[in-house]
């Protein structure tokens, strides 16, 4: 589709231009048309896009074998986040969490 306003791609981080071809999904956000295919993780706390073309670990990370476990910045700016973290893996994985007290 074309992009109707200008915003940041949640896969790369680089600007999206109205005009453009892109896609664009509500409560998700816009991406670039050649970063519609690109894999990208889901941040454990919110299941928004886990920001992996912005990430500093991208040059090292094998996005194929890591397990749904990162954290958006967003998310990770949050207040407590540790335990944020936490409460969102322990539901998610409830086998890592054997005492739910």
């Amino acid at each position: 589709m074309t992009i109707r306003f200008p915003g940041d791609c949640v896969v790369c981080g680089e600007k999206v231009n109205a005009n453009e071809t892109g896609m664009w999904a509500r409560g998700v956000g816009v991406r670039h048309e050649g970063c519609v295919q690109a894999k990208a993780l889901a941040c454990i706390v919110c299941g928004g896009p886990a920001g992996c073309g912005m990430c500093e670990f991208r040059d090292d990370c094998d996005i194929e074998s890591v397990s749904d476990i990162c954290i958006c910045r967003k998310c990770s700016e949050m207040p407590d986040t540790f335990s944020v973290y936490q409460r969102a893996a322990a539901k998610k994985f409830p086998l890592l969490n054997p005492d739910p007290s």
